[in-house]
């Protein structure tokens, strides 16, 4: 069963900032529920694992990376994921994700996918797939965001300590009126200036996709569709 999905989300940050998560395969796989890199073969080709949450119980599939394409100038990554399970299950996704500049300084995240998948999930169909899909690639732009805006604020001169233009003003009024002599004023609005501008700090703590809860989405959906049900008949 194939599922074809095209998907805009937007980005708290700038296109640089957002671009040096999705570049990073490491940090990009950490945005996707359930998603790690297990290991790393080369500069484009990765291992990886994916679970699902379907009640008490975990599916896990384990798979390879290939990077594609990786296209600094227009901001694009093209990359294919292959995996499978131990209960015969097989999924295969081509991903075409590029990034646009929008208002205020802002980015928009464009994404392309077909996804195949064969075996047991499967037989949920593809409305059920596209849907659960949804809320997974829903999820995978939300902690994107956030990555982006941190390494924004990561990227971003720390802004002047107040008090600090006042202070170099005022060294340099004292140093014009003592002659030949440097005033306290003047040494601090030296330091000031000459003082690098640090990044601001980052959380300590990693921003890592909730693994996903299959059934809990199910039950969900199963919800909704008889509230919708019965609204209609009402």
């Amino acid at each position: 069963m194939e599922v074809v999905l095209d998907k805009t989300y937007p980005v708290a940050s700038s296109v640089d900032a957002a671009w040096v998560v999705l570049a990073n395969m490491h940090e990009l796989a950490t945005c996707m529920p359930g998603a790690q890199i297990t290991e790393t073969i080369d500069a484009t080709h990765f291992k990886g694992a994916v679970k699902v949450k379907v009640g008490p119980a975990v599916a896990a599939f384990a798979g390879t990376i290939e990077i594609l394409t990786l296209d600094v100038e227009t901001r694009t990554l093209k990359m294919m994921g292959k995996g499978a399970d131990k209960g015969g299950s097989s999924a295969s996704m081509e991903l075409t994700a590029n990034l646009i500049a929008a208002e205020n300084g802002m980015s928009t995240l464009v994404g392309h996918a077909e996804v195949i998948v064969n075996g047991k999930f499967a037989q949920f169909g593809g409305r059920m797939m596209t849907s659960v899909s949804d809320m997974i690639l829903l999820q995978f732009a939300d902690v994107f965001s956030q990555k982006a805006a941190v390494q924004q604020a990561a990227m971003a001169p720390a802004e002047a300590a107040p008090g600090a233009t006042a202070a170099g003003d005022a060294g340099g009024a004292a140093s014009a009126s003592a002659s030949g002599s440097v005033g306290a004023g003047d040494g601090v609005g030296a330091t000031a200036s000459a003082a690098p501008q640090a990044p601001r700090a980052v959380p300590a703590a990693p921003i890592v996709a909730k693994e996903f809860n299959a059934l809990a989405f199910a039950w969900l959906m199963v919800k909704n569709f008889f509230s919708g049900l019965f609204g209609r008949k009402s």
